[in-house]
């Protein structure tokens, strides 16, 4: 059964709280940057922002990577149709960002999302919106990982952590 603060009225208020409180921002000074990745390159098309709360860290303590091919669709509309779990991507529990990106190549997605803590990112995995995507997603395709963030001054210590695409 899923925890309350999955299910989605619950992520859909929450996500018009932030909106309406004006927490939620899409900087465009990304858009169109190529950025290098493992596998290929890929081109920023999105990229969506929560402003901290007072309670929360002032900067994010772990990254989450997940690197996919859809099963259906092109890639232009597969772009149009990820704005639909924006609000339940938002709403979840410690998230800070998110860069959605298209490899220039193949064509596949890229979402590269900044998390409070390495915990909240790994509690994504399980999350409304990521159970929606990885249905989505081409089997055999999905690649992720969690890694901390290094604070100011400290050079990254932990390795990532690969999650079961299972």
């Amino acid at each position: 059964m899923p925890r309350f603060h999955q299910f989605p009225p619950v992520l859909l208020a929450r996500a018009t709280w932030l909106r309406l409180s004006r927490r939620v921002h899409f900087p465009n000074d990304v858009i169109g940057d190529v950025i290098s990745g493992e596998r290929e390159n890929y081109q920023v098309f999105r990229k969506m922002v929560v402003d901290p709360a007072d309670a929360q860290p002032d900067r994010p303590g772990a990254i989450f990577e997940v690197d996919f091919e859809f099963t259906r669709f092109s890639p232009d509309i597969n772009r149009w149709l990820s704005r639909i779990p924006m609000p339940l991507i938002a709403a979840q529990s410690g998230f800070r960002s998110k860069t959605w990106m298209l490899g220039c190549t193949s064509g596949s997605f890229k979402g590269v999302y900044e998390w409070d803590s390495v915990e909240h990112a790994e509690d994504y995995w399980t999350s409304f919106p990521m159970r929606l995507m990885k249905r989505r997603a081409v089997s055999g395709t999905l690649v992720s990982e969690v890694r901390p963030t290094p604070r100011r001054g400290q050079p990254a210590a932990n390795p990532p952590t690969r999650l079961d695409t299972g």
